[in-house]
């Protein structure tokens, strides 16, 4: 099986992200799994199986428990198999980037003019931000 045949499951994918957050005993897998997706543990335990024979997933005994734990060796594969399509999105995402940060620094720029001219345009008597008061 592909990686990305591994991959191209929903319910193999959820369980990688929740073992991506840590080591995670198969119950609370099942616990996730079983409410989200709606399947029996005996599936979820499959799915575990199909993870852990191709790569994806680690398990390790911890008393009457199986603690699994993501393996990263099939996943830098499949991110070295991704990197000849990189340049596609890239330049967007730098692009993307850029924007924000424009965004960001208009934003801040709107407000410190609005507060200057929110101060310098108090007609009350105030005190004056630059140290005398208003006349």
């Amino acid at each position: 099986m592909h990686a990305f045949d591994v991959l191209g499951d929903p319910v193999r994918r959820r369980i990688l992200e929740l073992l991506a957050a840590g080591e995670r005993s198969s119950g609370a897998v099942t616990e996730v799994v079983r409410a989200e997706f709606g399947i029996s543990q005996p599936a979820v335990s499959q799915h575990l199986k199909v993870l852990r024979e191709h790569g994806f997933a680690t398990v390790r005994p911890d008393g009457a428990r199986r603690l699994y734990a993501v393996s990263t060796d099939p996943l830098r594969d499949v991110d070295t198999w991704l990197d000849q399509f990189r340049r596609f999105w890239t330049p967007h995402l730098d692009a993307l980037a850029t924007e924000i940060v424009r965004g960001r620094r208009e934003r801040r720029a709107a407000t410190a003019v609005s507060s200057v001219t929110t101060v310098s345009t108090d007609t009350t008597g105030a005190t004056d931000p630059r140290g005398g008061t208003e006349a």
